[in-house]
Protein backbone atom coordinates (compact mmCIF):
# COMPACT_ATOMS: atom_id res chain seq x y z
CA UNK A 1 0.00 0.00 0.00
CA UNK A 2 1.25 3.50 -0.88
CA UNK A 3 0.29 6.32 1.50
CA UNK A 4 0.84 10.07 1.88
CA UNK A 5 0.73 11.87 5.24
CA UNK A 6 -0.39 15.45 5.92
CA UNK A 7 0.20 17.08 9.31
CA UNK A 8 1.85 20.36 10.26
CA UNK A 9 3.79 18.60 13.05
CA UNK A 10 6.96 17.11 11.58
CA UNK A 11 7.45 14.85 14.61
CA UNK A 12 4.07 13.19 14.10
CA UNK A 13 4.69 12.75 10.38
CA UNK A 14 8.02 11.09 11.11
CA UNK A 15 6.48 8.84 13.73
CA UNK A 16 3.70 7.72 11.39
CA UNK A 17 6.19 7.14 8.58
CA UNK A 18 8.30 4.92 10.82
CA UNK A 19 5.25 3.05 12.13
CA UNK A 20 3.90 2.39 8.65
CA UNK A 21 7.29 1.40 7.24
CA UNK A 22 7.68 -1.22 9.96
CA UNK A 23 4.28 -2.61 8.91
CA UNK A 24 5.31 -2.81 5.27
CA UNK A 25 3.45 0.30 4.09
CA UNK A 26 5.24 2.69 1.73
CA UNK A 27 4.98 6.40 2.60
CA UNK A 28 5.48 8.13 -0.74
CA UNK A 29 5.29 11.69 0.56
CA UNK A 30 4.62 14.09 3.44
CA UNK A 31 2.83 17.45 3.49
CA UNK A 32 2.51 20.24 6.04
CA UNK A 33 -0.71 21.86 4.79
CA UNK A 34 -3.74 21.24 2.60
CA UNK A 35 -2.40 22.81 -0.59
CA UNK A 36 0.82 20.82 -0.38
CA UNK A 37 -1.21 17.66 0.27
CA UNK A 38 -3.38 18.12 -2.84
CA UNK A 39 -0.29 18.63 -4.99
CA UNK A 40 1.35 15.58 -3.41
CA UNK A 41 -1.66 13.34 -4.11
CA UNK A 42 -1.79 14.49 -7.74
CA UNK A 43 1.93 13.84 -8.26
CA UNK A 44 2.39 10.55 -6.39
CA UNK A 45 -0.98 8.80 -6.94
CA UNK A 46 -1.14 7.06 -3.53
CA UNK A 47 -3.76 4.53 -2.47
CA UNK A 48 -4.57 6.44 0.72
CA UNK A 49 -3.97 9.76 2.46
CA UNK A 50 -3.70 10.30 6.22
CA UNK A 51 -4.83 13.86 6.94
CA UNK A 52 -4.78 15.97 10.12
CA UNK A 53 -8.14 17.69 10.57
CA UNK A 54 -6.53 21.01 11.61
CA UNK A 55 -3.74 22.41 9.43
CA UNK A 56 -2.36 25.82 8.38
CA UNK A 57 -3.23 28.54 7.75
CA UNK A 58 -6.27 28.72 10.09
CA UNK A 59 -5.92 25.39 11.93
CA UNK A 60 -9.68 24.83 11.72
CA UNK A 61 -11.10 22.52 9.04
CA UNK A 62 -8.40 22.46 6.35
CA UNK A 63 -8.15 18.68 6.64
CA UNK A 64 -11.85 18.20 5.92
CA UNK A 65 -11.68 20.51 2.92
CA UNK A 66 -8.64 18.67 1.57
CA UNK A 67 -10.30 15.28 2.19
CA UNK A 68 -13.37 16.32 0.21
CA UNK A 69 -11.25 17.61 -2.67
CA UNK A 70 -9.16 14.44 -2.76
CA UNK A 71 -12.26 12.24 -2.93
CA UNK A 72 -13.73 14.52 -5.61
CA UNK A 73 -10.61 14.70 -7.78
CA UNK A 74 -9.14 11.28 -7.01
CA UNK A 75 -12.00 8.93 -6.00
CA UNK A 76 -9.66 5.96 -6.05
CA UNK A 77 -7.72 7.41 -3.08
CA UNK A 78 -9.01 6.56 0.41
CA UNK A 79 -8.82 9.31 3.03
CA UNK A 80 -8.27 8.81 6.76
CA UNK A 81 -8.78 12.02 8.76
CA UNK A 82 -7.14 12.32 12.20
CA UNK A 83 -8.38 14.48 15.07
CA UNK A 84 -6.93 15.31 18.48
CA UNK A 85 -10.39 15.27 20.08
CA UNK A 86 -13.82 13.78 19.43
CA UNK A 87 -15.56 16.37 17.24
CA UNK A 88 -18.95 15.01 16.17
CA UNK A 89 -19.69 18.01 13.96
CA UNK A 90 -16.54 17.54 11.92
CA UNK A 91 -17.14 13.79 11.70
CA UNK A 92 -20.65 14.44 10.42
CA UNK A 93 -19.33 16.79 7.71
CA UNK A 94 -16.82 14.18 6.61
CA UNK A 95 -19.21 11.24 6.50
CA UNK A 96 -22.18 13.14 5.13
CA UNK A 97 -20.19 14.72 2.33
CA UNK A 98 -18.35 11.63 1.10
CA UNK A 99 -19.76 8.33 -0.13
CA UNK A 100 -17.35 5.82 1.41
CA UNK A 101 -13.60 5.62 1.09
CA UNK A 102 -13.09 7.79 4.16
CA UNK A 103 -12.51 7.47 7.89
CA UNK A 104 -12.32 9.51 11.11
CA UNK A 105 -9.92 8.43 13.86
CA UNK A 106 -8.52 9.99 17.00
CA UNK A 107 -4.77 10.59 16.88
CA UNK A 108 -4.27 8.39 19.93
CA UNK A 109 -5.57 5.49 17.86
CA UNK A 110 -2.71 5.67 15.36
CA UNK A 111 -0.26 4.56 18.02
CA UNK A 112 -1.70 1.08 17.47
CA UNK A 113 -0.22 -0.09 14.15
CA UNK A 114 -2.80 -2.85 13.79
CA UNK A 115 -5.75 -0.45 14.10
CA UNK A 116 -4.15 2.07 11.77
CA UNK A 117 -3.43 -0.48 9.05
CA UNK A 118 -6.92 -1.93 9.40
CA UNK A 119 -8.46 1.53 8.98
CA UNK A 120 -6.30 2.24 5.92
CA UNK A 121 -7.25 -1.07 4.32
CA UNK A 122 -10.93 -0.31 4.88
CA UNK A 123 -10.89 3.18 3.38
CA UNK A 124 -8.89 2.01 0.36
CA UNK A 125 -11.56 -0.68 -0.12
CA UNK A 126 -14.22 2.05 -0.24
CA UNK A 127 -15.56 1.52 3.27
CA UNK A 128 -16.29 4.08 5.99
CA UNK A 129 -14.44 3.99 9.33
CA UNK A 130 -15.54 5.83 12.48
CA UNK A 131 -13.52 5.99 15.70
CA UNK A 132 -15.04 3.80 18.46
CA UNK A 133 -14.72 6.67 20.96
CA UNK A 134 -16.97 8.85 18.82
CA UNK A 135 -19.47 6.01 18.49
CA UNK A 136 -19.54 5.50 22.28
CA UNK A 137 -20.08 9.19 23.03
CA UNK A 138 -22.83 9.52 20.46
CA UNK A 139 -24.66 6.41 21.64
CA UNK A 140 -24.51 7.51 25.30
CA UNK A 141 -25.53 11.11 24.67
CA UNK A 142 -29.13 11.96 25.74
CA UNK A 143 -31.46 12.94 22.92
CA UNK A 144 -34.83 14.64 22.59
CA UNK A 145 -36.43 13.37 20.47
CA UNK A 146 -34.49 10.13 20.24
CA UNK A 147 -34.38 8.66 16.71
CA UNK A 148 -33.02 5.42 18.16
CA UNK A 149 -35.77 4.87 20.74
CA UNK A 150 -37.33 2.02 18.75
CA UNK A 151 -34.10 0.01 18.75
CA UNK A 152 -33.53 -2.85 21.19
CA UNK A 153 -30.31 -2.93 23.29
CA UNK A 154 -28.89 -5.58 20.94
CA UNK A 155 -29.76 -3.47 17.89
CA UNK A 156 -28.06 -0.42 19.45
CA UNK A 157 -24.97 -2.56 20.09
CA UNK A 158 -24.93 -3.72 16.48
CA UNK A 159 -25.48 -0.17 15.22
CA UNK A 160 -22.44 0.90 17.23
CA UNK A 161 -20.31 -1.78 15.56
CA UNK A 162 -21.71 -0.79 12.16
CA UNK A 163 -20.55 2.75 12.93
CA UNK A 164 -17.03 1.45 13.54
CA UNK A 165 -17.09 0.08 10.01
CA UNK A 166 -17.51 -3.62 10.77
CA UNK A 167 -19.18 -5.84 8.19
CA UNK A 168 -21.98 -8.24 9.12
CA UNK A 169 -19.40 -11.03 9.37
CA UNK A 170 -17.14 -8.89 11.56
CA UNK A 171 -20.06 -8.07 13.86
CA UNK A 172 -21.02 -11.74 14.04
CA UNK A 173 -17.48 -12.68 15.10
CA UNK A 174 -17.34 -9.90 17.70
CA UNK A 175 -20.69 -10.82 19.29
CA UNK A 176 -20.56 -14.59 18.79
CA UNK A 177 -23.66 -14.55 16.60
CA UNK A 178 -24.37 -16.15 13.24
CA UNK A 179 -24.06 -13.89 10.17
CA UNK A 180 -27.71 -14.63 9.42
CA UNK A 181 -28.75 -13.31 12.86
CA UNK A 182 -26.71 -10.14 12.36
CA UNK A 183 -28.21 -9.66 8.90
CA UNK A 184 -31.68 -9.84 10.44
CA UNK A 185 -30.80 -7.30 13.14
CA UNK A 186 -29.32 -4.91 10.54
CA UNK A 187 -32.45 -5.19 8.44
CA UNK A 188 -34.59 -4.33 11.48
CA UNK A 189 -32.34 -1.35 12.34
CA UNK A 190 -32.59 0.11 8.85
CA UNK A 191 -36.36 -0.36 8.82
CA UNK A 192 -36.88 1.23 12.26
CA UNK A 193 -34.73 4.23 11.35
CA UNK A 194 -36.84 4.72 8.21
CA UNK A 195 -33.80 5.33 6.02
CA UNK A 196 -34.13 6.32 2.34
CA UNK A 197 -34.12 3.56 -0.26
CA UNK A 198 -32.17 3.39 -3.48
CA UNK A 199 -28.67 2.89 -4.83
CA UNK A 200 -27.81 6.56 -4.25
CA UNK A 201 -27.72 5.97 -0.52
CA UNK A 202 -25.30 3.92 1.57
CA UNK A 203 -27.88 2.88 4.15
CA UNK A 204 -25.31 1.65 6.69
CA UNK A 205 -23.56 5.02 6.64
CA UNK A 206 -26.91 6.77 6.81
CA UNK A 207 -27.71 4.77 9.97
CA UNK A 208 -24.52 6.09 11.58
CA UNK A 209 -25.33 9.64 10.47
CA UNK A 210 -28.71 9.33 12.17
CA UNK A 211 -26.82 9.07 15.47
CA UNK A 212 -24.58 12.01 14.73
CA UNK A 213 -27.40 14.29 13.63
CA UNK A 214 -29.51 13.58 16.73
Amino acid sequence: MRVVIADDTALLRQGLTRLLAEAGVEVCGEAGDGAELLELVANTEPEAAIVDIRMPPTHSDEGLVAASLIRERHPEVGVLVLSQYVEAGYALRLLDGLDGGCGYLLKDRVLDARQLIDALERVTAGETVVDPELVTQVLERPREPDPLKELTPREREILGLMAEGLTDRGIAERLWLTPKTVETHVRHILRKLDLPQGAAYNRRVQAVLTQLRA
